[in-house]
């Protein structure tokens, strides 16, 4: 009998071990392809199995899978949204070619150009900030004039806070406007820019599978005018009432969209009219999100995941309810990293159940106002919210490290 895979499109350094944990533990044989597989250290670290194509090509990916399946029985398709989010909507047409369960291509590619997103938001009456689409810096100059500063100015499309700005002055919005358009971010078509009412208040993250809520949590950020995550914590501390408006809400953006299969990440804004969506991201959050919803519930969504590409049914039943928190170690200036150290200590304060680090000593560090910048994390839980914080920031002040300034060059 031909043994079950799992193919893997792409990779990613937070979710990806994981991902191939979790479909060895199944009993299935993970392969991943990738346009540059050894970018990913984890694949050979797991032993795991990888091939190069460029997952760009609808056609070479089908020809791959092709030839794989004269070896292997493939179970299901799934991946990561590298090099851009949009590589889900091509994993649903490889899905609907093979016959095999996976989202909705049309749907995926909707949600992910996030001019089209908003369309459909309001239509549906879900509650957005007011937007308008630019092309150039003149039209982005108008529509932050009509909309108000501050504003928000980002691409249409991308992930991970790729060219999302926070523009308070008109300063700030010509210096941005400059930088998406001069050269400094990656076009894959014509430039579209987005312009966004600036929407005030606490940040949550409502997490769902299929059409149920699974958790919501609550996050800070870094100083602007960027939006690097912090501390990400479940559950959110909400009433009774703030949870069921965030879920009515999300299961609204699920049906406007046309989502409803797999997991979907929902961005809101508590403002002075309640809960605001930012973004609806067709896919599971990035790391380590799934691992604080494991900790907090007992619900392993990537495992869940796995049996739903595959044709399985998944199970969200909650065991338990305990409060779990990741705070970012995210440097604060540029240059290389001398020495990092205490990582070892804080791993080992009880509560503490992750210490992940991303770089290693003699690693430039470059900002770019992205989740690239995070350089670690650490995760802790604990059965209560006051508790779990104080677990984890006893094991945050035990890290340090020492960047060292970039040379000067002599002109």
């Amino acid at each position: 009998m031909a043994k079950r895979a799992l193919i893997l499109i792409e990779g990613s350094r937070g979710n990806g071990p994981l991902y191939v944990q979790a479909a060895q533990r199944l009993g299935l044989h993970p392969i991943t392809l990738a346009t540059d597989p050894a970018q990913y250290d984890y694949l050979a670290a797991e032993g795991s199995e990888a091939i190069g194509v460029d997952t760009n090509d609808l056609e070479a990916l089908i020809r791959e899978c092709a030839r794989l399946r004269l070896t292997y029985d493939i179970a299901g398709i799934t991946g990561f949204p590298s090099p851009d989010e949009t590589l889900y909507a091509t994993i649903g047409k490889l899905c609907r070619y093979f016959d095999l369960a996976g989202p909705n291509p049309a749907s995926i590619k909707r949600c992910c150009d996030k001019f089209a997103q908003r369309q459909l938001l309001a239509q549906a009456g879900v509650p957005i900030p007011a937007y308008r689409l630019a092309a150039n810096a003149i039209e982005v100059e108008r529509a932050a004039a009509e909309i108000g500063l501050p504003v928000i100015v980002k691409p249409a499309e991308g992930i991970g806070s790729s060219g999302v700005r926070l523009c308070r002055d008109v300063s700030e919005l010509a210096e941005h406007t400059t930088d998406l358009l001069g050269g400094k971010h990656i076009w894959r078509s014509s430039p579209q820019i987005l312009v966004e009412e600036f929407a005030q208040g606490p940040y949550y993250c409502a997490h769902t599978t299929g059409n149920e809520i699974v958790g919501i949590a609550s996050a800070d950020f870094g100083p602007p005018p960027h939006f690097v995550f912090r501390q990400t914590t479940f559950p959110a501390p909400l009433t009774d009432e703030e949870y069921i408006n965030i879920a009515d809400v999300s299961l609204s953006c699920l049906q406007a969209l046309g989502l409803g299969w797999g997991p979907t990440n929902i961005e809101f804004r508590w403002t002075k009219r309640g809960p605001v969506v930012i973004e609806v991201n067709p896919r599971l959050a990035g790391a380590p999100d799934s691992q604080l919803i494991q900790l907090t519930y007992g619900v392993d969504l990537i495992n869940e995941h796995i049996k739903l590409v595959i044709g399985d049914k998944c199970d969200l039943r909650k065991r338990h309810s305990h409060t779990a928190a990741a705070r970012n170690l995210v440097p604060d200036r540029d240059g290389t990293l001398d020495w990092i150290k205490g990582t070892s200590l804080a791993a080992a304060v009880p509560g503490v159940v992750d210490v992940r680090l991303f770089v290693a000593p003699e690693t430039p560090i470059v900002r770019r106002g992205v989740y690239l910048d995070c350089i670690g994390y650490v995760i802790a839980a604990s059965p209560s919210r006051a508790q779990t914080e104080a677990i984890l920031q006893h094991a945050v002040d035990l890290i340090s490290w020492s960047i060292a300034p970039f040379p000067v060059l002599n002109e």
